[in-house]
């Protein structure tokens, strides 16, 4: 992975763009074989953040060692975040599965609430996973998250429309595609979740 600083003169052809997608095509490779065992998913996603916290803030991907060193420190404490983040989904899919097929009473009002709640979970966990990019232990995270998405209400939309958008084009494409979608991903959460830092102060206030 090379480093994305703009080139002299300040300009940046279709050869910068499409390095900038073979390494984010990588990254969402390698974030998927490092969750595969699933109790390690948590330690995937914080670091894969990590690296697109240095990459949009520095220019340069952060070294192999450093990397390594950074998803090995993360594993044992993203083990519980992992399995948390396992029963919410597996809880919310149940729900969806059952308000779907007509097994539940709500019919498509109780559906389209849910649907939503699911939408703003999401949104949610990828405010944690920012946080989490920026070195924050994941409980700091969350509490920073929580209190972004009470702040700015408009941020956390847009992110939470970021998850529900990677989410049907992981169904919608091929599965080969989706560890490359997964890199896309992590990049868009940062870029969506730092472009309304003045509207999130004026929130506040």
């Amino acid at each position: 992975m090379e480093s994305r600083a703009e080139p002299e003169g300040g300009r940046r052809d279709w050869r910068d763009v499409a390095r900038d997608a073979a390494d984010l095509a990588l990254l969402g490779i390698l974030l998927t074989l490092a969750a595969a065992p699933v109790l390690t998913a948590a330690a995937a996603a914080g670091t894969a953040s990590a690296a697109v916290h240095d990459w949009t803030r520095t220019g340069s991907w952060p070294s192999a060692r450093t990397t390594v060193r950074r998803y090995g420190r993360s594993v044992l404490p993203g083990v519980p975040v992992s399995l948390l983040a396992l029963a919410v989904v597996g809880l919310l899919a149940v729900n969806l599965a059952a308000l779907a097929i007509g097994r539940v009473p709500g019919g498509v009002v109780a559906l389209a609430v849910t649907a939503l709640v699911a939408a703003g979970l999401a949104g949610y966990a990828g405010l944690v996973v920012v946080e989490v990019g920026g070195c924050r232990r994941w409980r700091a995270a969350a509490r920073r998250a929580a209190r972004a998405c009470l702040d700015a209400p408009t941020r956390w939309a847009a992110v939470s429309a970021v998850t529900a958008l990677a989410g049907l084009l992981a169904v919608l494409v091929t599965p080969v595609a989706v560890p490359i979608l997964a890199g896309y991903t992590v990049a868009a959460l940062h870029a969506v979740a730092g472009r309304w830092p003045a509207l999130a102060r004026a929130e506040v206030q």
